[in-house]
């Protein structure tokens, strides 16, 4: 027994030896780890998919729900994917969205049924300071309806000069799209199992610009423009990009001044008083001559 420690220790307390095992418990622990990173990387994981076309308002159940096992490492570069089923189930699509058949579902595709939605909605959610307006269009002005809520826009004027000569220009940009309806008032793109011919755009101006958006609507004809996705990505102050046209509609349109009512009583009685004192004055002169 003592003669086989000792040969233990010799074997061991040799430097070669020694490399030896190590580099081979080296080799080992890379071999474990990459084996453990690749297990990781490809293990499974359970996704819930909509077995069928969802259309907007429609609530959730178990059955409009299918699963497909996708490897962690495609999961992990998908944001916002909903992973969990107890997420979605009694949920509804959210307004003016479509879940297609076989899509996985994201972040913002559903929303709480108890939650106001339509054109209520949008006018709830507008900020401070700005007012909702409604463009009347069709399939044609909206492009063979390629203008989407949330895409930003521009709008053009189109009318003639005091000479009837032809005018068209840029006029408001920078505007977003809240929604687009049908002549129902329902969203054109709240559903997939129907079309629907878009009739009026809708989308939310500054308080100052309103007025003269509804002039410019007397004066010609406002024509929606859209623009690429980077001008959707960065977008601009919402205002006048050419004074010209401002000008020309508001030299054809008159200011409508708005009534006080407390000063029209005072100025009321002020000039009741004065005609009494007028009155009065000429009776006195009448009666000295």
């Amino acid at each position: 027994m003592g003669n086989i420690l000792v040969k233990i220790k010799r074997f061991l307390g040799n430097k070669n030896t020694v490399t030896i095992l190590c580099v081979l418990g080296g080799i080992l622990v890379l071999y474990i780890g990459y084996n453990w990173r690749v297990s990781s990387a490809t293990e499974p994981v359970r996704i819930p998919y909509a077995k069928n076309t969802l259309s907007s308002r429609h609530v959730i159940t178990s059955d409009d729900i299918g699963y497909m096992e996708v490897a962690s490492t495609v999961v992990s570069k998908m944001r916002n994917v909903i992973r969990a089923s107890n997420l979605l189930v009694g949920q509804e699509v959210a307004y003016g969205n479509v879940i297609q058949q076989n899509s996985f579902f994201f972040e913002g595709d559903v929303e709480d049924p108890s939650i106001n939605q339509g054109t209520s909605a949008l006018l709830s959610n507008i900020q401070d300071g700005y007012t909702l307006v409604y463009l009347d269009v069709d399939l044609h002005t909206t492009y063979g309806n390629a203008i989407y809520p949330g895409n930003y826009i521009d709008l053009w004027f189109e009318g003639t000069d005091e000479n009837r000569r032809f005018m068209y220009g840029k006029f408001i940009q920078s505007i977003q799209v809240l929604d687009v309806t049908d002549r129902d008032g329902n969203s054109v793109f709240e559903t997939g199992s129907e079309s629907r011919t878009p009739a009026q755009l809708l989308f939310a101006v500054p308080d100052e610009l309103k007025s003269l958006l509804e002039k410019a609507k007397l004066v010609g004809e406002l024509v929606p423009v859209p623009r690429n996705k980077s001008y959707s990505e960065n977008p601009g102050a919402t205002e006048v990009s050419s004074s010209y046209l401002e000008n020309h509609i508001l030299a054809q349109s008159v200011v409508v001044p708005e009534e006080n009512t407390s000063n029209n009583n005072n100025n009321n009685s002020n000039n009741t008083t004065t005609g009494t004192d007028e009155s009065t004055t000429n009776t006195d002169s009448t009666e000295e001559e």
